[in-house]
């Protein structure tokens, strides 16, 4: 099985200063008579005036180019991603839909705009779709959800069977069961005269990391030397080569490891959990954690409705925001997670969002309900489809970190047995590569990141700059998986 990967997408929201804030790029350099720039240009970005934005920039003092490099690169870099998810013109987009929704009026799209179940921009003054607007709409508009409730897949059948099937196995002392061995080759090839020849391409791909449901990691084979990340949040490999003219540069190597199934029914969890501690994981983990994780007081407000008043047990609070979240907001193709300023509050205002986008809602629920949440990733490995996923982990005193996958939590894609071991439970079908969000890389990267939230994909850049996906893309091979013997 193999996926060659496409980039995750989101939504631009009204302000880029925060993501810049967040991402570490702001100059330490920058001179004080650059602060009026930065506001002229923040202003034309929220107008979707991305042309002045960009000719304001090239037009500012050598002095306060060169102080403002990294930032400048970064605000362009948010601008060509933009262009790049919103290219599909009005008309095409009409026609597509009445290519499937004959009888579709100017009325019923105008509306599905305003409830934004299509998603549109303004930009340099021409409104432009989503590129993936159509293909979602047949998920979001609410006169298709009988068609998409009846979607069910031979994967599903084949992951319930599974999920039924590993419950009935016996733990080990860590809780863990049905071990299984996986071998995985990454690759990743960058676009021929992607950067001059002779330049060095700086390249950081996922590796697995060691925690409970995970061990044995070794790297069986690379085609450059290799380079393992150290105190990162998101385990990368780490290469470099010389570009040659022409000629693309591959990118490749092999490793494995072992992957366990962990699941603690809501039962055994409710006599098992006690009275959290104040202890600084605790702090930390019902903390905000910018710019995706914020406890504001409207989400302290939206947790305590979802969770009632009063609920004292963590493990009940937790179930009723994981169905909450499970109940109200429907898959559909994300955008570009590093455009958006605040994930969770993208999806409470959007009504939709892909499996990182309701994980980190979920996430900041939870803290603002006083229970601890971590943010976990990497890709999913099921029956029929392997391709990059997000989930978290919800820590309960007593037991400690109990996965979470959210997402498999949608009434309209899994059944209600699924729905619920997926609220405490993980399969042994993930390679989990980051431990939580925005951290730097290793060996650390100059520029911003191609993905901001975690790294699944991987990373490029050179001297000069972050390559962008369309530069190169990466491909992920599952070569085996069989049980461990």
């Amino acid at each position: 099985m193999e996926y060659k990967n496409k980039p995750k997408v989101t939504m631009l929201k009204k302000t880029i200063i925060a993501f810049v804030a967040f991402a570490g790029l702001m100059s330490a350099q920058a001179a004080t008579d650059a602060t009026n720039w930065r506001a002229s240009v923040d202003q034309l970005m929220n107008k979707g005036e991305f042309t002045q934005a960009s000719q304001l920039m090239r037009k500012l003092p050598s002095k306060v180019r060169k102080a403002n490099a990294v930032t400048i690169d970064s605000l362009n870099q948010i601008m060509g991603r933009i262009r790049k998810d919103f290219t599909l013109l009005p008309e095409d987009g009409v026609k597509q839909i009445r290519e499937k929704m004959p009888d579709a009026t100017d009325e019923q799209i105008d509306n599905w705009k305003k409830v934004k179940a299509i998603e549109v921009m303004n930009i340099d003054g021409k409104e432009l779709w989503f590129r993936k607007a159509v293909r979602n709409l047949w998920l979001l508009g609410e006169e298709f959800a009988e068609v998409n409730q009846a979607d069910n897949t031979e994967g599903s059948e084949k992951l319930r069977k599974y999920v039924v099937r590993a419950m009935r196995t016996v733990p080990d002392a860590n809780g863990v069961r049905d071990w299984h061995h996986v071998n995985v080759t990454f690759t990743l090839d960058v676009d021929a005269d992607a950067i001059p020849a002779g330049e060095t391409l700086r390249v950081w791909m996922p590796i697995p990391y060691e925690n409970l449901r995970q061990k044995n990691i070794k790297l069986e084979s690379s085609n450059r030397p290799v380079t393992w990340s150290e105190g990162s949040k998101h385990h990368t490999v780490y290469m470099e080569a010389v570009a040659e003219k022409g000629k693309p540069t591959h990118f490749e190597y092999t490793f494995s490891y072992d992957v366990g199934e962990r699941h603690i029914a809501q039962q055994d969890l409710l006599a098992m959990v006690e009275p959290y501690k104040n202890t600084p994981e605790y702090v930390k983990y019902t903390s905000s954690e910018y710019p995706h994780i914020v406890i504001t007081d409207a989400m302290r407000e939206l947790a305590e409705q979802i969770v009632g008043t009063p609920e004292e047990n963590p493990v009940l609070a937790a179930s009723h925001i994981y169905h909450w979240i499970a109940s109200r907001f429907p898959w559909a193709g994300a955008r570009e997670y590093s455009t958006i300023k605040n994930i969770p509050e993208y999806v409470l205002e959007n009504k939709h969002g892909d499996c990182g986008q309701v994980g980190l809602l979920y996430i900041t629920l939870c803290r603002a309900a006083g229970i601890p949440a971590r943010w976990e990733s990497g890709y999913m490995l099921h029956p029929g489809e392997v391709n990059f996923h997000d989930w978290g982990e919800t820590y309960f005193e007593g037991v400690g970190w109990v996965p979470t996958d959210a997402s498999f939590g949608r009434t309209t894609e899994h059944s209600e047995q699924m729905r619920d071991y997926y609220a405490t439970g993980m399969d042994i079908y993930r390679m989990a590569s980051n431990e939580g969000v925005g951290d730097k890389l290793s060996p650390e990267k100059k520029y911003i990141r191609s993905e901001t939230v975690d790294c699944q994909m991987g990373e490029v850049e050179w001297k000069n700059g972050n390559l962008y996906y369309d530069k190169w893309n990466s491909s992920f091979k599952l070569n085996s998986i069989e049980p461990v013997k």
